[in-house]
């Protein structure tokens, strides 16, 4: 179809910016003019060969553009449409038809490991050869992008597109770990460990529930601080306490109602569980490495304590990311306070500075 710019990656290697090649679209497929696309530690995991996504590849799956071609089939927008690229589902099975399309059956490979589309070709060639692509049904480290018909959200707001990128996944986790799985009730106390993208945006979804205890655990003071700006009522250091676990059974009353997961450490999950109380429900968002375990004691569990894990939150992308765009209009939910932009030619300085904490959510401007 076209030539573009994309940063392609081969393991372990750093991102080098290079002409692609797109291939025709197919029915149900939106060719999309990327205006900002969000870095996620997902890209980072696969890029670093920590996930069998075939490199080299194209990543990418928090774009955001304008509409410039639509498949035969589309329905859903039109060429000129402002639209928000998240996740892709098949539409068919148990867990589509029932709402919940962040549990397609076929998720795993439509968005995190196949590289191709469902009939096995790459949208994605580089020097006449198909090349991993498709990663979330977009690749959108790019400056145009073919995204599946079913990540695409049309959204119709001013707010600029380097704030929009964030909701298709990092924003989008958070808040649907609060909103979707946890549901603190009144006077309900949440605990979020690691305030990256997906932890803050927990917080300041729980600011907006009836919970009146929000304890935001980091190793970074900096982040600790903004986590209270946002709606934190407390924060612990880990680096800072004897015992993390017991600091939080005492600063809630006997443990948290409400527990977020969001490093993907598996460590720090174990204490994320012993910091529940009875009936207490810990979220898992943070994904480590494949076949990484924790132990857990099932007396400790048998008191009703729930363990929950979440792929993107349990979003219905329709519906969750115009709401979140709506409160971000109204400043109830600050994004904003999260961004820094780079020139996509700079991804490598923005992996560098999300790697050492000194950029919280860096978005790229291809």
């Amino acid at each position: 179809m076209t030539t573009t710019q994309a940063a392609i990656v081969e393991p372990g290697a750093d991102f080098t910016l290079t002409g692609i090649e797109l291939t025709d679209l197919q029915d149900h497929e939106v060719l999309v003019e990327i205006k900002a696309v969000g870095l996620c530690h997902t890209d980072l995991t696969v890029a670093s060969g920590g996930l069998p996504f075939p490199l080299p590849g194209v990543l990418g799956h928090e774009g955001t553009g304008i509409v410039r071609q639509v498949g035969a089939a589309v329905t859903g927008v039109t060429a000129g449409d402002k639209v928000v690229l998240s996740f892709t589902s098949c539409g068919t099975c148990e867990g589509c038809r029932g709402g919940h399309p962040a549990y397609c059956v076929r998720w795993l490979p439509d968005n995190l490991l196949a590289g191709r589309r469902a009939d096995g070709s790459s949208p994605l060639k580089h020097n006449g050869e198909e090349i991993g692509g498709h990663f979330f049904g977009q690749s959108s480290f790019a400056q145009v992008a073919i995204a599946d018909e079913r990540s695409v959200v049309r959204v119709e707001t001013d707010l600029d597109f380097p704030l929009l990128a964030p909701l298709a996944c990092g924003v989008q986790t958070g808040a649907g770990a609060i909103w979707n799985a946890l549901q603190p009730t009144a006077g309900s106390s949440v605990v979020v460990f690691g305030v990256g993208t997906v932890g803050l945006a927990a917080i300041m979804a729980a600011a907006l529930t009836p919970a009146t205890q929000i304890i935001a655990v980091d190793l970074v003071d900096e982040r600790l601080e903004l986590a209270k700006q946002l709606g934190a009522t407390e924060t612990v250091n880990p680096g800072s306490v004897a015992d993390v676990v017991a600091t939080l059974q005492e600063l809630t009353g006997g443990g948290a109602h409400c527990v977020v997961e969001a490093t993907g450490n598996t460590e720090v999950l174990a204490q994320a569980v012993q910091a529940t109380r009875i009936q207490g429900h810990v979220a898992i968002v943070g994904a480590p490495p494949f076949g990484q375990t924790v132990e857990v004691d099932v007396n400790f569990m048998l008191p009703g304590r729930k363990i929950h894990g979440l792929t993107i939150g349990d979003g219905e992308i329709q519906s969750i990311i115009p709401a979140l765009l709506k409160l971000m209009e109204q400043g109830r939910f600050p994004v904003e306070q999260l961004v820094k932009t780079y020139p996509l030619d700079q991804i490598n300085s923005a992996v560098k500075d999300m790697e050492s904490g000194a950029t919280i959510k860096p978005t790229l401007i291809p």
